[in-house]
């Protein structure tokens, strides 16, 4: 099947237009629907509601005491109390009973005094009419309308409803999605085997997972059928047996792009017709929209694309909008801040961009260090806390400029949390787990930029606190002379973290038996594919220093200049094969069950400046790498020496 190039894209508001137009000359929608009260929270009422009875559907007493006709105590006061007689002109009554008949007022308990035994009650106040009382409909009248459409009905929604005696609430049916994941090399998540997964073979699925769930709470009910192949008469079976089976949308995950085997975009012209194939926006871009017909029914189509990234920015550019239109919802708004990048955020013109961040309020300033981009980039969905939008006549955005983020997390959660830019760890994630669990509303958010850059970052005020590891080649120590370098006039404390093993990454075995530094250079069929750390990471200058005391070019190294920016990603590219060995830390290779060759311990502290030492964040966070349960858990990693942590081991004072 040919290739599609997207010729004719649209904004995803245009797009957006397009396709709803569409649905509204088809007259397309799920409908409504009678449901019990008991199943209606959260639902949406779809036609006006009126009350089929009056509340109070009588005149009641508003509070406990005698009923009264208000006429007959116009003449009481503190000069001439008037005494009553119970039965004949004043009536016992308790709060929420039925007025007797003649009475228009009640006299509140406190206010009378009982004589003869309580055959008469005398007052000193004149009552007035319908005081004290809940007049007949005073809450609501019968045939009044008492909620309009749109209205989600939530517990308060529910008392009027039982109130009015509208037990079965008219609402707008719940659309029915259904999720068709397609790919001959996708398994479901059961099935999913880490041989197969290692070797390329399959790969689990699990965006229907997501979009079931942001379906869900959109007022959705998704349903994820079955896997389908890549074949283009499997998946024009899959969509008609769903709309048999009643689905009011169809949404195909993968096979929307412009590959030899992505058939979405022809399937769905085959059963109907393609509204939109291509939007201006990344990631996302790859989306196609149309309506298919079947089984005697229009029903409207959505081609999401396979990366999870860009699925996602579909879901809620399209579906989720779609199923707020047809519940008269109103789609949920995200708070919006300023802030500014710690980095240029380049973009290509032509095409709007969603750049994911992860933020930190720094001072007076909201800081935003950018995600990986990649349209299959998972974790930069877990891990950021707003959004940046780049406008599609624009180059980028510019270090430094403030910009407008999209929060995906609470203003309250993002000034609880530390930022630390700097060298990375394995320990900063579970100091993260640890401070969340001991302070609640406090959180570290950890960007991993080298020890360098975390430094520049912390002399800039674009952080709270940095990791680093740089050791001084002249004296063999580590930190402070670039700390008296980098920081000038900028008082800080350097807290130990650990000590940990740097060594040599390697696959089980070392099948290239490598032993040192020298091993890196080797020629010919011993050659060694090295994968190496960011420029002014501490790991880097080690390497570097390690290779100038040996008389080593760098390079004589192949892969020296193929960059990672955490030990993990290093081991994880000799588990992959990309490299026969990288510069790292024991624990990465001990989580990936790789081999480790040790070359030496080294020094990863905390740069702390003295101004935020008092900080509450950053007294629990010394709170919690001092404690005995941190300790226990980063020596339990491997590679780690905890008998220093915690200690401030020098106060630097800015000159």
């Amino acid at each position: 099947m040919a290739r599609h190039a997207y010729l004719t894209m649209k904004t995803p508001e245009e797009a957006r237009t397009i396709w709803f137009d569409r649905l509204e000359e088809l007259n397309v929608s799920p409908g409504e629907e009678n449901i019990p009260l008991s199943a209606a929270l959260h639902r949406v009422i779809s036609r006006p509601v009126e009350a089929l009875r009056s509340s109070p559907a009588f005149h009641g007493a508003a509070m406990d005491g005698v009923a009264v006709l208000a006429e007959d105590t116009f003449t009481a006061s503190t000069r001439t109390p008037l005494r009553l007689e119970i039965g004949k002109k004043a009536f016992w009554i308790n709060t929420g009973h039925p007025l007797p008949s003649g009475c228009n007022a009640v006299i509140m308990v406190e206010h009378l005094n009982v004589e003869d035994g309580g055959a008469a009650v005398v007052t000193e106040r004149a009552a007035f009419p319908w005081q004290h009382v809940r007049k007949l409909g005073e809450d609501m009248v019968a045939t009044e309308i008492i909620l309009p459409p749109g209205v989600e009905i939530g517990p308060s929604e529910l008392g009027a409803l039982a109130c009015a005696g509208v037990l079965r609430p008219t609402v707008f049916r719940k659309p029915k999605v259904a999720i068709i994941p397609s790919g001959s090399e996708i398994v479901s998540l059961e099935e999913a085997r880490e041989e197969d997964l290692r070797a390329g073979r399959a790969l689990p699925e699990f965006n229907s997972l997501v979009f079931s769930a942001m379906i869900r709470d959109a007022g959705g009910l998704p349903e994820t059928r079955s896997i389908v192949p890549d074949d283009p008469q499997a998946i024009a079976a899959a969509i008609s047996e769903a709309v048999a089976e009643g689905a009011d949308l169809i949404m195909m995950n993968a096979g929307s792009s412009a590959g030899s085997r992505d058939y979405t975009p022809d399937v769905i012209a085959g059963m109907g017709e393609v509204l939109v194939h291509g939007v201006a926006v990344m990631p996302g871009k790859p989306t196609v929209l149309g309506v298919v017909r079947a089984c005697g029914r229009e029903v409207p189509a959505i081609g999401t694309p396979g990366y999870p990234v860009s699925g996602i920015v579909a879901v809620e550019e399209f579906v989720l909008p779609l199923l707020a239109h047809w519940q008269k919802r109103h789609v949920r708004r995200r708070e919006f801040m300023q802030a500014v990048p710690c980095n240029p955020l380049p973009s290509r013109p032509g095409m709007e961009e969603r750049v994911r961040v992860k933020l930190g309020l720094v001072d007076d300033t909201c800081f935003a260090v950018p995600l990986p981009r990649g349209a299959g980039t998972v974790t930069s969905l877990s891990r950021a806390d707003g959004i940046i939008r780049i406008a599609r006549d624009c180059e980028g955005i510019n270090a430094g400029e403030k910009v407008e983020v999209e929060l995906l997390r609470s203003r309250e959660q993002i000034e609880g949390a530390l930022l630390i830019i700097g060298s990375h760890d394995n320990s900063l994630d579970l100091m993260d787990s640890l401070l969340r669990r001991s302070h609640p509303g406090f959180s570290l958010t950890s960007a991993h930029v080298g020890s360098l850059g975390g430094l520049l970052a912390l002399k800039k005020g674009q952080c709270h606190l940095t990791g680093s590891h740089l050791l001084d080649g002249a004296t063999g120590v580590y930190n402070r002379a670039a700390i008296r370098e980098h920081l000038k006039g900028e008082p800080a404390i350097l807290v130990h973290l650990v000590d940990r093993e740097q060594g040599f990454i390697v696959m089980p075995g070392n099948p290239l038996a490598i032993r040192d530094f020298r091993d890196l250079c080797r020629d010919g069929d011993s050659a060694v594919r090295f994968i190496n750390r960011q420029r002014g990471s501490g790991t880097r200058v080690l390497l570097d220093y390690e290779l100038r005391r040996l008389g080593l070019s760098p390079s004589r190294i192949s892969g020296y200049r193929d960059e990672e920016y955490t030990h993990m990603n290093v081991a994880a590219a000799v588990l992959s094969g990309r490299a026969d060995a990288g510069l790292g830390v024991r624990s990465a290779a001990v989580a990936l069950k790789l081999d480790f060759i040790p070359v030496g311990i080294e020094e990863y502290d905390l740069v702390i400046p003295l101004r935020y030492a008092q900080d509450r964040r950053i007294l629990a966070l010394l709170e919690v790498i001092r404690s005995a349960e941190f300790k226990r858990r980063v020596d339990a990693m491997g590679g780690y020496g905890t008998s220093r942590t915690g200690n401030i081991l020098w106060e630097y004072h800015g000159n």
